[in-house]
C-alpha cells in the first residue's frame, strides 16, 4: 500500500472569523498553521489567499507570494498548490494572476476545477474556455494542475483535456465528496470516481462538512490520499459542539493512519511521484 498523501487545506474561501476564530486568514496566520502542520506531518498544502482587512477571498499574486515565501523558509521541499477558483471571481486575468509567480515564489501546482457546479449558497462558474486557458497557462509555466473533481463528469473532462494535450502524466486528482449538488460520501459514488481515473493518477479524497472524517477514513483504509483542513469542515464532531483547529483535524488523520499502518508520504517522495522539481529553489515541473 502506498504511503499516505496528506493534502492540507487550511483556509479555503468560505470560513470566516465570525464562524470560527481558528481559520487562518492573514498570511502570517496561514504560514504559522502550515508550520505547525509540517511539524506534525503533511505532504502538500493547498492555499487560498484572503484580504487581510476584510477576510474576503483574494486573487492577487502579491498575497500568495508572501505566503509561499514564508512557508519555504522552513519547508523548502513541501509541495505548494495555489487556488485558481472561480467561486468569488471569474475573470481569467484574476484567476491566472498567481500563475505568473516565478523563482522561489513559484507554486508547484494550481487547482483546476473541471466543470461548473453549485455549492450551498453560490455557484462556481468554470466555462470550458476558462478551464482550457488555465490548463494551457499552467502547462506553459511548468505548474502542475491539481485536478478538482466533484462529480464523475469532471473526470471525463480531464480525459478530454488529456486528449487535447493540456495535461500530461502523471496526474493528481482531489475527489471531493458530500457537496449538496455533487457526488456524495457513498461507497458507490467513490468507487465510480476511482474506476474512471486515468492511468498514472494519484488521488486524495476529501469530504465536505459532516463527510470529512468519513471520507478521510475510507481513503486511508482503501490506500488513497486525504485532503483535510478547515477549508472543508470547521467542526471536530458531528454534533457540532466543538470547533476544530487545523491541528486537531490533522492529528486525527495521523491517529487513523496509525491504526491502518499507513506511513506519511514525505514531500520529497510526492515530488518524485508527480514529476516535480526537487524543491530548495527549484519548483514546479520542467517547462
Amino acid at each position: 500500500m502506498d504511503r499516505l498523501i496528506v493534502n492540507f487545506t487550511p483556509t479555503g474561501m468560505i470560513p470566516r472569523k465570525q464562524q470560527t476564530p481558528y481559520v487562518p486568514v492573514s498570511p502570517q496566520e496561514i504560514i504559522e498553521d502550515v508550520r505547525q502542520a509540517c511539524q506534525l506531518g503533511i505532504s502538500m498544502v493547498h492555499l487560498h489567499a484572503r484580504d487581510q482587512q476584510s477576510g474576503q477571498p483574494a486573487w492577487e499574486r502579491s498575497i500568495y507570494q508572501e505566503i509561499i515565501s514564508g512557508i519555504r523558509e522552513f519547508a523548502p521541499e513541501l509541495v505548494v498548490c495555489v487556488s485558481t477558483s472561480g467561486r468569488d471571481f471569474n475573470e481569467l486575468e484574476k484567476r491566472a494572476d498567481v500563475l505568473s509567480l516565478e523563482g522561489c515564489h513559484k507554486p508547484d501546482m494550481a487547482s483546476l476545477t473541471l466543470s461548473s457546479l453549485n455549492f450551498n449558497a453560490q455557484p462556481s462558474i468554470n466555462a470550458p474556455e476558462t478551464i482550457q486557458c488555465l490548463a494551457a497557462i499552467m502547462m506553459e509555466q511548468g505548474i502542475m494542475a491539481e485536478l478538482e473533481v466533484f462529480d464523475s463528469g469532471m473526470i471525463n473532462y480531464a480525459r478530454y483535456l488529456i486528449r487535447k494535450q493540456l495535461l500530461k502524466p502523471p496526474y493528481y486528482f482531489n475527489l471531493i465528496l458530500g457537496n449538496i449538488a455533487c457526488a456524495q460520501a457513498d461507497l458507490l459514488h467513490i468507487g465510480i470516481l476511482i474506476r474512471d481515473l486515468p492511468e498514472d493518477s494519484l488521488c486524495s479524497l476529501g469530504g465536505v462538512g459532516y463527510a470529512q472524517r468519513t471520507v478521510n477514513s475510507l481513503a486511508i483504509a482503501m490506500g488513497f490520499g486525504v485532503r483535510v483542513g478547515l477549508e472543508d469542515n470547521i467542526w471536530f464532531d458531528n454534533q457540532r459542539t466543538k470547533l476544530a483547529t487545523n491541528l486537531d483535524l490533522l492529528a486525527r488523520i495521523h491517529d487513523i493512519a496509525r491504526v491502518h499502518e499507513r506511513e506519511l508520504m514525505a514531500p520529497s517522495e510526492l515530488r518524485e511521484r508527480l514529476g516535480l522539481l526537487p524543491g530548495h529553489g527549484q519548483y514546479g515541473r520542467e517547462v
